[in-house]
C-alpha cells in the first residue's frame, strides 16, 4: 500500500508501507523531485547490466528526506509551508517515507530505529527551520483507505 499525504494539491509526502508488493519495479516520484524513490522486485537470476552513473549538474534548492524505519513506531506530523499542522500518520517497521514538501515533526511511540537519506551536504543551522509542535489535543490520523 501506498499512502500520499497532499495539501493544495502539492505533495507532502509519500509513505511506502511495509506491505506493499507488486513484481517489477515502479517508480512512485516524478522525474522533477530531487530525490528518486523506486521499488523493485525482481526473480532470482534476473540481471541489472553493469553501469556507472554520469555527471549531471543539479540544482537542488530543498532538502528531501527519505527514512526508512528499521524497527518500531512512530508519528510523523505534517505541517504546510507556512507552518499550519495538518495531519499525522503512524510509521512502523518496514514502512518507508518520503518528505518531499512542507513540514514535519515526529513523536517515536516506542523505541525506533531509522535510516535517514538526504542530498548533502548538510549545511546546519542554515538547513533547517525549527518551530513549535502542534498541541496533541488537535492531532488527527490520516486515513489510509
Amino acid at each position: 500500500m501506498v499512502d500520499r499525504i497532499t495539501h493544495n494539491n502539492k505533495e507532502l509526502a509519500l509513505i511506502i508501507r511495509s506491505t506493499f508488493h507488486k513484481d517489477g519495479i515502479e517508480f512512485f516520484t516524478p522525474g522533477s523531485y530531487s530525490q528518486q524513490i523506486g521499488y523493485m522486485n525482481r526473480p532470482a537470476g534476473y540481471v541489472i547490466a553493469p553501469h556507472v552513473h554520469n555527471p549531471v549538474a543539479r540544482e537542488v534548492h530543498y532538502t528531501n528526506e527519505v527514512l526508512f524505519i528499521r524497527s518500531g513506531r512512530l508519528r510523523v506530523d505534517f505541517y504546510s509551508e507556512d507552518r499550519q499542522y495538518l495531519e499525522s500518520a503512524i510509521l512502523g517497521a518496514g514502512d518507508v517515507i518520503l518528505l518531499a514538501h512542507g513540514g514535519h515533526g515526529f513523536e517515536m511511540l516506542e523505541p525506533t530505529e531509522i535510516i535517514e537519506v538526504k542530498q548533502g551536504p548538510y549545511a546546519g543551522d542554515h538547513d533547517k527551520t525549527r518551530f513549535d509542535s502542534a498541541i496533541p489535543a488537535k492531532l488527527k490520523l490520516h486515513d489510509q483507505s
